[in-house]
């Protein structure tokens, strides 16, 4: 069995708003097993994403098979496989389901967590030290 599930959503465990965000999210089966990963807790996704040169400071990242996700594509894809259960899913459907609005408003969301982590005395994900560096297990 692959350590690496069909659908994943790798996000920052310590932004308090990325956590609701995460644990009010209801995503459809799909037939597929879905995961969420916290960024700051070691987990062989974060040396992929780090390989494919992304940052997780500028958004959070959604597999979904082999395809990766970052930030916007990310936000606006979970909208597009969600259940609509609920108000909080209900409207980030109604939102998010837009590719152009999920363009927009992202880097607003993405600013306001950068200054709640600060408000908070929180690293961002970089400078905590948990960005895998490569070969840095090669001896």
């Amino acid at each position: 069995m692959s350590l690496i599930s069909p659908i994943m959503l790798v996000y920052d465990g310590e932004c308090p708003v990325c956590s609701a965000y995460c644990k009010a999210l209801a995503i459809r089966q799909l037939d597929s097993h879905f995961e969420i990963v916290n960024a700051r807790q070691h987990h062989p996704i974060l040396e992929i994403i780090n390989e494919m040169g992304v940052n997780m400071d500028d958004g959070f990242v959604l597999k979904i098979g082999n395809e990766y996700f970052h930030g916007a594509d990310a936000i606006h894809r979970l909208a597009l496989i969600s259940t609509g259960v609920g108000p909080f899913n209900r409207l980030n459907y109604l939102i998010f389901q837009s590719a152009y609005l999920s363009k927009v408003l992202y880097p607003l969301l993405r600013t306001g967590r950068n200054i709640l982590l600060r408000l908070l005395g929180r690293k961002k994900l970089d400078r905590a030290g948990l960005t895998v560096q490569k070969n840095q297990n090669s001896g």
